[in-house]
C-alpha cells in the first residue's frame, strides 16, 4: 500500500529514511527548518550538506513549510535531534493528522527533564494519541540505508497495529523491519550506545587494541541493560538489534560520529575543538550528561558513562579515566 508520508528533519538520518520510503513509491514530503536547504534539495535532488552525491527520488518533495509537509499525511516520521524536538513539536502539533501513526527516529535523553524521547512526544500529544507513537532502533548508518545496503531495524510501539503500519511502510528487499512492544528498551539502547561509542573511540584514539574495544562494548552493554531493566525494559531487548546490534555498529563503524568524537578526544583534542569541526550532531555528547544524571537518579552504577562524563564535562584526561576504570574494585561479572 502506497502512503503519503511526512518526514520531519532533513539531516542525514531523516533524508536517508525519506529516500528509502520514496524509493518504495510512497509520496514523501521532507521538511527542513531551513528554507534555503529545502529549496536546494528540491532543485538539485540531493542533500549536499548531509548526504552528498546521493540522488533523491522524484516521489520525494522537500519543503520548509511545516503545515504543507503534514497536510494529509497518513504516516509521520520525526528525525529531529532531541534538543530541538520540543520546539518542532510545538510548531507541528496543530497540524499533525489525527490518526497518523508517528515514528520517531531520534535517539537521546532530554537534558533538562531526563525524559526519553517518548516522554517528550507524550507531553505534546493528548493521551488518546499515545498509542500512535512508534520508535525506531537498530544498527543503521544513514549513508548505508540511503545507498540501499541490506539493513535490519526494529520498530517499537505499545500498540501493535501502529508498529505494523510502519513495518509495512518501511520494509523492502533492502530493509528488514521487526516489531516489538518494548519502547523503553529500544529507546535506551539507541540513546546509550552513543555514549559507549564515544568510550570505544577514546580507547582507539589512545592506541589501545581489540581487547579494549571488546571490553568496552561488553561492559557497556551491561551498563545499558542495568539502567533499561530498572526503567522497565525487557533484558532480552538489549541483546537484539536495538541493543547489542546498534551498540556494535556504533562502537566499531567508521561512519559513527560518536566514535569519531572519542577518537579525537583520545588523540588529545578538546571537546570544543572537535565539535567546531563537525557539521552533524553527535547525540552521545549531550546524552552523556543526561545518562550520568539519570543513572544517579535511579541509583544504577554506570562506570563507563561516569568516565565519559568526567572526560567530556570535567576535563579529566582520557588516560587517567581509563586507569580509574581498570582499577575499580574487583567483582563478579553478573553483579
Amino acid at each position: 500500500m502506497k502512503e503519503k508520508i511526512a518526514v520531519l528533519g532533513s539531516g542525514s538520518w531523516g533524508t536517508a529514511l525519506a529516500r528509502s520510503l520514496a524509493d518504495k513509491g510512497h509520496e514523501v514530503r521532507l521538511w527542513s527548518r531551513r528554507p534555503a536547504q529545502a529549496a536546494a534539495m528540491q532543485t538539485s535532488r540531493t542533500n549536499p550538506d548531509y548526504l552528498p552525491g546521493i540522488r533523491l527520488p522524484d516521489t520525494l518533495r522537500a519543503t520548509s513549510d511545516l503545515p504543507d509537509a503534514l497536510e494529509g499525511a497518513g504516516l509521520v516520521l520525526s528525525a529531529v535531534p532531541t534538543h530541538g524536538l520540543r520546539q518542532t513539536l510545538d510548531q507541528a502539533a496543530p497540524f499533525l493528522p489525527a490518526h497518523a501513526p508517528i515514528l520517531s527516529a531520534t535517539k537521546g535523553i532530554e537534558e533538562s527533564s531526563l525524559k526519553l524521547v517518548s516522554g517528550i512526544f507524550e507531553d505534546h500529544l493528548p493521551e488518546e494519541r499515545h498509542g500512535l507513537l512508534c520508535y525506531l532502533g537498530g544498527p543503521s548508518f544513514a549513508k548505508e540505508v540511503a545507498l540501499g545496503m541490506p539493513t535490519a531495524v526494529v520498530v517499537a510501539s505499545a500498540r501493535p497495529e501502529s508498529g505494523t503500519r510502519w513495518q509495512e511502510a518501511l520494509a523492502s528487499e533492502r530493509l528488514r523491519v521487526y516489531t516489538t512492544d518494548d519502547v523503553v528498551g529500544i529507546e535506551l539502547g539507541g540513546a546509550l550506545k552513543n555514549v559507549i561509542a564515544i568510550a570505544a573511540g577514546v580507547g582507539d584514539g589512545l592506541g589501545f587494541g581489540h581487547n579494549t574495544r571488546a571490553a568496552i562494548i561488553t561492559r557497556g552493554l551491561a551498563e545499558i541493560t542495568r539502567l533499561a531493566v530498572k526503567l522497565g525494559a525487557h533484558p532480552l531487548t538489549l541483546s537484539g538489534l536495538g541493543g547489542m546490534g546498534d551498540l556494535v555498529l556504533t562502537c566499531t563503524g567508521d561512519l559513527s560520529r560518536n566514535r569519531r568524537v572519542g577518537l579525537e578526544l583520545g588523540a588529545g583534542k578538546t571537546l570544543e575543538q572537535i565539535l567546531a569541526g563537525m557539521n552533524q550532531v553527535a547525540e552521545g555528547v549531550r546524552t552523556t550528561r543526561s545518562a550520568h544524571d539519570l543513572a544517579r537518579r535511579e541509583g544504577v552504577e554506570m562506570p563507563i558513562v561516569d568516565a565519559m562524563y568526567r572526560i567530556l564535562y570535567e576535563h579529566q584526561a582520557p588516560l587517567e579515566a581509563t586507569v580509574e576504570l581498570m582499577s575499580r574494585r574487583s567483582r563478579a561479572e553478573r553483579d
